[in-house]
């Protein structure tokens, strides 16, 4: 059950916004409001007591300082495509959602940049400046969907950042709004070389999760698109052997722009929704991506291809063609969506360990599916070892919902455990504040408290979010009901 809905919006407040807005673009009512309620992690619940969509930086500065003005905490939003509750409405506020705040503004092909607006979608950026021989190296699987403002607020990743990194090393600076409704412009402008002078204020605010401010536009860097691609599919009998294979590219001095896993369970589901030709008895199947100039990479290929025959790989196939490589490449990203096929819900986990200690990891998860008597596939950005296990539950059933979590948090503790991280990319938000103190000592935390209060002193941007002991949607409901 959703938590109760919170009070109504002051009513000076709400007919200011609606001046600045227009009526068509603030949306009230318990109805409309449940489509904001959650984002990806659906687990915790709570509708915000209204949503504005504004249509510039203006405007979004002049709803901020409206609600700063009133005392009322603020949500960005983008796509609602997160996995860790980072845009939950935790006790009410009004959230700001840039979906119409979509363009790309400018392309600047001789510098390799481009400035977007916060709410353009992933995809669309690279499809824009497909011609000019260039591209957006960040490429989440929602990035059909995801937004760019979205991507700076939890330094996104993707399959292809193995390569070419995250979010945080193509954003060149971006335009934010202050929770007390100031404009700034952190980083590059776009009028500027790339060259910074002072604090790297555009670092640090990237990954914030939308506790610093809105940001509105962002200068992203675009870099040459590789002249070659060669895609390969390894088969494995073990999710053991496919796991040292990946360790052992690495080791070789192979870098692939990607290198992703799926075990049994997914690549079934995955098979079953986009019919590829993917074996449904292998254990594990490897995507590797190389890419560059064309006369290196079938060496390169033969160097993979010769590593995962030392594992006891299957075989080894090459996609024959650009269409192949493309269907490849979208049963992988679209395989949370085939999930729908085995379970009603699932919770996608974002861990990370050492390469090394995948192996390890991977047995761990498989235990821990045992224990708890619950279905865990996994699929998951191999080379970085970054993890996503989807417990996979029915939220109509209390126990396994119990169990799910008991689960997700196993895995967790277990990333720590092993030298890795809580998030590679999905970020803290509300599902994984208490895990914080397991990674980081307390002064850390306090130096991280303190930093987001330079930014919001009253700390009603994003409230509730990402550090230990603050408060859940429950905690604001007088009969105290799980969120879930």
């Amino acid at each position: 059950m959703p938590c109760a809905p919170c009070a109504s919006l002051p009513a000076q407040l709400l007919e200011e916004l609606r001046r600045i807005v227009g009526d068509e673009h603030v949306v009230c009512g318990s109805r409309q409001l449940l489509v904001y309620e959650c984002d990806a992690f659906t687990l915790e619940r709570n509708p915000p007591q209204g949503v504005v969509l504004p249509g510039s930086p203006v405007e979004v500065s002049k709803v901020v300082s409206a609600c700063h003005r009133a005392g009322v905490p603020i949500i960005p939003r983008g796509a609602g495509t997160s996995l860790s509750g980072s845009v939950l409405a935790v006790d009410g506020g009004v959230m700001i959602g840039l979906s119409r705040m979509n363009r790309i503004l400018s392309v600047d092909a001789r510098n390799r940049r481009a400035l977007v607006e916060a709410g353009c979608v992933n995809s669309w950026v690279t499809a824009a400046v497909k011609e000019l021989g260039l591209l957006y190296a960040p490429d989440p699987s929602s990035q059909t969907a995801c937004t760019i403002g979205g991507n700076v607020a939890t330094n996104s990743g993707g399959p292809h950042t193995l390569k070419y990194g995250v979010t945080t090393n193509h954003v060149l600076g971006f335009e934010m709004v202050l929770p007390d409704g100031e404009i700034c412009w952190l980083g590059t402008r776009p009028d500027e070389g790339e060259e910074g002078t002072g604090l790297d204020l555009r670092g640090a605010a990237i990954g914030c999760e939308g506790m610093f401010g809105v940001v509105t536009r962002v200068l992203v860097r675009l870099i040459r698109a590789p002249r070659a691609h060669k895609t390969l599919l390894g088969v494995f009998e073990t999710v053991d052997d496919a796991s040292r294979t990946v360790s052992d590219i690495i080791r070789a001095g192979i870098v692939p722009a990607a290198l992703e896993m799926m075990d049994q369970l997914i690549t079934q589901a995955v098979e079953q929704a986009y019919h590829f030709g993917f074996p449904l008895d292998a254990g594990a199947v490897l995507i590797v991506e190389l890419d560059g100039l064309a006369p290196g990479l079938d060496r390169q290929a033969a160097q993979v291809t010769e590593i995962a025959r030392q594992h006891r790989a299957r075989e080894v196939r090459v996609a024959a063609s650009e269409q192949e490589r493309a269907d490849l490449w979208k049963s992988r990203k679209r395989a949370f969506g085939a999930i729908g096929r085995l379970s009603p819900n699932f919770l996608t986990q974002d861990g990370v360990v050492p390469r090394s200690k995948l192996p390890e990891m991977m047995r761990f998860i498989q235990e821990c599916s045992r224990r708890h008597g619950l279905r865990i596939p996994n699929v998951f950005h191999a080379g970085d070892g970054n993890l996503h296990p989807l417990v996979l539950y029915d939220e109509r059933d209390p126990d396994q919902v119990r169990r799910a979590l008991l689960a997700s948090n196993e895995i967790l503790e277990k990333c720590v455990a092993l030298g890795g991280s809580v998030t590679g990319e999905h970020g803290i938000g509300v599902e994984k504040m208490e895990f914080m103190a397991l990674q980081f000592t307390p002064d850390d935390l306090d130096a991280m408290r303190l930093l987001r209060r330079a930014f919001d002193p009253g700390q009603r941007c994003n409230p509730h979010k990402m550090f230990p002991g603050s408060k859940r949607c429950s905690d604001f409901n007088p009969k105290k009901q799980a969120c879930a």
